[in-house]
């Protein structure tokens, strides 16, 4: 069984999240979507919640599972018996620092994989924090993010 791990802070998940795991989904016959904490990033949502939506996101994915984790990306991918992890890169503004963490899980794992891909075009732009940004300020992030994190995000805000 070919299995891939996707991971992410996802704070939250947006339809570019999504573009790469649906895309991961039809390449491997079980995509992880892990979510992780990022120490350098306050998040927004709480890892639970970060969990949920990301499960409802991806509920209609039936080869996909959520989990959430803390440690190694290396360790977690080992341990899940992945042989790929997978990243999304939007520009290649994104790429020095995927390459730098590409080539430590390799050194950490040798034998898991690190494969990129591009996002798609329409997605090109889009990062949580921009999403979280536009919220914030009281714009719409309808057709950014799923239905779902857009009522979280709503009531984060204080505008539910």
């Amino acid at each position: 069984m070919r299995i891939a791990v996707c991971p992410g802070s996802f704070d939250p998940v947006t339809l570019g999240h999504l573009d790469i795991i649906e895309r991961a989904a039809r390449i491997f016959d079980k995509v992880v979507v892990a979510v992780f904490t990022n120490p350098q990033k306050t998040p927004l949502f709480s890892m639970e919640e970060r969990v949920d939506m990301l499960l409802e996101a991806t509920g209609h994915i039936p080869n996909v599972e959520v989990d959430a984790s803390s440690g190694l990306l290396s360790d977690y991918a080992l341990k899940l018996g992945a042989q790929v992890i997978v990243k999304g890169l939007r520009a290649i503004s994104d790429f020095e620092a995927e390459f730098q963490m590409a080539r430590m899980n390799k050194k950490l794992a040798p034998s898991i994989e690190t494969m990129f891909m591009m996002t798609a075009n329409e997605y090109s732009y889009l990062s949580s924090s921009i999403v979280k940004e536009v919220a914030r300020l009281g714009g719409c992030v309808g057709q950014l993010v799923p239905q779902g994190v857009a009522r979280r995000l709503a009531e984060k805000a204080g505008r539910s």
